[in-house]
C-alpha cells in the first residue's frame, strides 16, 4: 500500500500493529503544548504524495480536537496524496437530535467540523441508534466495521457455555450476531435510563440459563452503571459471576474499579480505546478492511 502511518499521541501500539500488517511505514510527528496551552505540531516524515493513515481514537475529545485537526491540515499541506484518519471510537454520536428545546445537535456538528480535513474515515461500531449511516454526519466517506467477529471469536475460545445478556432492546440486532457466531443462547434485558448513572433494568424470564455462564456485551463500557447494576442482578438471581465485553472502553471516573467490586468475573474489550482491559485486538480488522 505505500502508506505512511501515522499515530496521534496514544495510539502508538494499534499504529505499528496496522503499519506491520499493511507494510506501511510509521510517520514520525512531534507533538507538544506551549506552557500557555496552546499546541505544537511538526510532521517529521516526508509524506508527499504519498497515502497517509492517521490512527487516533476519538475518546476524550475536547481534549485533542484542536490538535488533531492541526495534525490533520498539516499533513494535506505537506502535500499527501490522501488523508485516511482511523478512528476506531468516534466520540459525539449520542447527542443526535433535540431531546430538549435549545439544546446542540453536537454529532451534527462534530461531523461538520472534522470532515473537511480528512479523505475517509474509517471506525468501529459508532454509536448509531437513530442514524442509519455515518455519511449522514460526516461528508467524508466512512468505512463501518463491526467487532462481533472478533468478539464471538474469544467467546468462543475463553468461555465454556455461555449465555449473551444484551443491555437493551437496541442492542440485540448486534448481540444477536454475536450469539450466532459464538454458537450460544442469548437474552435482552429492558432498561430505562433516567439520567447518566440512574438506570432500572428488568430481567425476562431465565431460569433456563442458570448453569450457564453470563456474559454481558455492550458496545461502550461509559459510567458501566447499566452493566454494575445487571451483574448485581444476575449475583441475586443465582447465575455463575458475569463475564463483562465491552468493544469502547470508556470506563468514566472509577467505574471500572466500581465494576471488579460488583461481583464480574472478568471485564474484556477491544483494543478501539487503550485500557488494561484490552483482550480483543482488532487491528486485523482494520488491516482486512485497508487491503
Amino acid at each position: 500500500m505505500n502508506a505512511i502511518v501515522i499515530s496521534y499521541p496514544g495510539n502508538e501500539s494499534l499504529t505499528a500493529s496496522i503499519a506491520k500488517g499493511i507494510n506501511g511505514k510509521i510517520g514520525e510527528i512531534q507533538m507538544r503544548r506551549f506552557p500557555d496551552g496552546e499546541t505544537y505540531v511538526r510532521l517529521v516524515t516526508d509524506v508527499l504524495d504519498k497515502p497517509v493513515l492517521i490512527i487516533a481514537s476519538l475518546h476524550r475529545p475536547d481534549d485533542k480536537f484542536l490538535s488533531l485537526v492541526f495534525l490533520l491540515r498539516l499533513v494535506k499541506d505537506a502535500g499527501a496524496a490522501s488523508v485516511t484518519l482511523i478512528a476506531p471510537y468516534v466520540a459525539y454520536m449520542r447527542q443526535d437530535k433535540q431531546f430538549k428545546p435549545g439544546e446542540a445537535v453536537t454529532s451534527a456538528y462534530f461531523g461538520e467540523l472534522l470532515s473537511p480535513y480528512i479523505d475517509k474515515m474509517i471506525t468501529v461500531d459508532p454509536h448509531l441508534h437513530r442514524r442509519k449511516s455515518m455519511n449522514e454526519v460526516y461528508t467524508a466517506p466512512c468505512i463501518v466495521l463491526h467487532a462481533s467477529r472478533a468478539i464471538s471469536t474469544w467467546i468462543k475460545n475463553s468461555v465454556a457455555n455461555a449465555v449473551l445478556i444484551g443491555p437493551d432492546s437496541e442492542s440485540e440486532q448486534w448481540v444477536s450476531q454475536v450469539a450466532k457466531e459464538a454458537d450460544a443462547p442469548y437474552f435482552i434485558l429492558n432498561k430505562e435510563r433516567h439520567g447518566d448513572r440512574n438506570v432500572e433494568i428488568s430481567f425476562p424470564e431465565t431460569s433456563s440459563f442458570r448453569e450457564r455462564t453470563p456474559v454481558l456485551v455492550d458496545d461502550i463500557i461509559s459510567t458501566a452503571h447499566t452493566m454494575i447494576v445487571t451483574v448485581k442482578r444476575l449475583l441475586e438471581l443465582g447465575f455463575n459471576k458475569p463475564i463483562c465485553i465491552g468493544v469502547h472502553a470508556i470506563f468514566a471516573d472509577n467505574s471500572h474499579r466500581e465494576l471488579q467490586d460488583a461481583g464480574a468475573a472478568k471485564i474484556v474489550t477491544c483494543n478501539t480505546i487503550v485500557h488494561s482491559s484490552n483482550g480483543i485486538d482488532l487491528s486485523p480488522l482494520i488491516i482486512e478492511a485497508l487491503q
